[in-house]
């Protein structure tokens, strides 16, 4: 089949090397636009399209595919098929009718959980116990198309959303490769999604990054997991923005008197021992204490813990309380 890809960042990278990998007929790659990016705001091209050039595969980038030029474009191709992975953009009917078999997408979810932008962050933040991807047929709904082929992945307390999207796109790799290969059985054998189990996975806020210490611990732990890489779930102590970075949380049956976001002594938090103490942040929650084994200062870059409390032991002396509140916003 002559395929046409469209895809944005990393995540689809990696399922477009595993198409020129497998020697697939690739007529054509779409990305987004060029975007500012860094301190010095200079264009960046997406890793799609950094990796569509190194093989000298054509590459478009529309900013929109709803105008007339672009989808006679796309038509000019004449592909079999339009594979979709974290594009960005949306598709009208008018693209879809495009290819002949229409477009198919690779969605990191088990669907029809976690329609939408975020669905790795949203199962990471939901506490979901599985996850998975989906190959889709898609429709002019939002990830509402019949569905493929799925795999599934177990998630654990430990995860974060790099480790997570790594292990997703392998294997939506493993799940592309396969759909195209059994494509005519797959497509005659497509399940229509249950819309009734639908949950939607809006993308996230920079709000939600920030740390509730009111919340549970688990929440809190979660929080700091799904941000990783993206979104980094971040702090106030003395006036400063603080992203946490690694942390683990230890339950306790009864919490610590100290107020929640408060540093503790490491040999006060359940289930530590003295011999941690010059290697972590203990910070009291409300059922036990998160351990903090990597920080980011701002402006600087990613540190751990034991190398910070050595250059700045002031800033993290015990009892001193981190705050959900920004100083500087105005109220």
């Amino acid at each position: 089949m002559k395929l046409v890809f469209a895809g944005t960042p990393a995540f689809a990278a990696s399922h477009l090397a595993a198409l020129i990998a497998q020697g697939h007929d690739i007529a054509a790659v779409y990305t987004q636009p060029d975007r500012a990016s860094g301190r010095g705001k200079k264009l960046q091209a997406s890793p799609v399209k950094v990796l569509a050039l190194k093989h000298n595969l054509p590459v478009l980038q529309p900013a929109s595919l709803k105008d007339a030029q672009a989808q006679a474009e796309l038509a000019a191709f004449r592909p079999d098929l339009m594979i979709v992975v974290a594009y960005g953009l949306l598709l009208p009917k008018a693209v879809l009718d495009i290819p002949r078999f229409g477009c198919i997408n690779v969605h990191a979810s088990l669907l029809p959980r976690w329609r939408g932008a975020a669905p790795i962050e949203r199962a990471l933040l939901a506490g979901d116990t599985e996850t998975g991807v989906t190959i889709m047929q898609m429709d002019v709904g939002l990830d509402t198309g019949d569905m493929l082929y799925k795999l599934v992945t177990p998630l654990t307390a430990q995860d974060d959303r790099q480790q997570l999207e790594n292990r997703l796109a392998t294997l939506g790799c493993e799940g592309l490769l396969h759909t195209l290969a059994n494509f005519a059985h797959l497509s005659s054998h497509a399940q229509q999604q249950d819309d009734s189990l639908s949950t939607y996975a809006r993308k996230l806020d920079k709000s939600e990054a920030r740390i509730d210490w009111q919340a549970s611990g688990s929440d809190i732990s979660r929080t700091i997991l799904a941000g990783i890489g993206r979104q980094p779930a971040y702090s106030f102590l003395d006036g400063e923005r603080i992203r946490l970075l690694r942390a683990t949380w230890l339950p306790a049956k009864q919490t610590d008197s100290a107020p929640p976001g408060t540093i503790i002594k490491q040999n006060d938090a359940a289930g530590t021992n003295k011999g941690q103490s010059n290697n972590a942040l203990s910070i009291a929650c409300t059922d036990g204490a998160l351990v903090v084994t990597e920080v980011q200062l701002p402006g600087k870059n990613p540190v751990a813990v034991r190398d910070l409390k050595n250059s700045r032991p002031a800033l993290f002396a015990a009892g001193k309380q981190f705050s959900t509140d920004d100083p500087n916003e105005t109220r």
